[in-house]
């Protein structure tokens, strides 16, 4: 798969230092998380693909055909594919070290991929996630560091739907963190400092 296989911003970093994979929420595009990235690793080469599904004109990773209800076949179509973007983008830039974050539609793709792929991210951020399935991780999380973002009020993505996916990824091995704040589906700043936390420690060897 190309590197090219999605519409995608470059924000280019330290040379064969950490490389960071952002993705967008529904309706956003690939500048939506540029800034926040640098800002959170400021060494890092930033990738941030486009969606390449149309919802009534906003951008996602993968088709619904409701609120929480998922084309399984398409979220696989869109697993396959962004797995392989990534790989080929770490493959031509031998980076230190792979993160990825994503907020919402880019969390649940994001998750999808180290899913499918457990080996292929060293650290995670999972911002606000919707996991209405039971994950069928392909290998073993052991070691890979992972950040829930959640709301107790969001009403996009349950707070129980965040805790059973919080003990889906421990179960497997995962190193999780979850990070709640009192609100509903929008990003405050305690998310974005315990994701600051997460990359500066596992930068560090942590």
């Amino acid at each position: 798969m190309s590197k090219d296989a999605y519409i995608h911003k470059v924000l280019p970093g330290s040379p064969g230092g950490p490389m960071l994979f952002v993705f967008h929420g529904t309706g956003g595009d690939e500048s939506q998380l540029l800034s926040p990235g640098r800002d959170l690793v400021p060494q890092a080469t930033i990738i941030s693909p486009r969606g390449d599904v149309s919802e009534y004109g906003a951008a996602r990773f993968f088709r619904r055909t409701g609120e929480g209800v998922y084309d399984m076949d398409d979220l696989a179509r869109a697993t396959d594919k962004m797995a392989a973007f990534v790989k080929a983008h770490v493959e031509a830039a031998k980076p230190s070290i792979v993160l990825g974050l994503g907020y919402s539609n880019g969390a649940n793709i994001l998750a999808s991929v180290v899913f499918a792929e457990p080996e292929l991210f060293d650290a995670t951020v999972l911002m606000h996630p919707l996991i209405p399935f039971e994950p069928q991780v392909q290998g073993s999380l052991a070691g890979r560091h992972m950040l829930l973002t959640a709301g107790k009020r969001d009403p996009i993505c349950p707070s129980n739907l965040t805790t059973r996916l919080e003990a889906y990824l421990r179960a497997d091995g995962a190193d999780v963190t979850v990070e709640w704040h009192e609100g509903g589906h929008e990003v405050r700043p305690n998310e974005i400092e315990a994701a600051r936390r997460l990359f500066a420690g596992v930068a560090q060897g942590v």
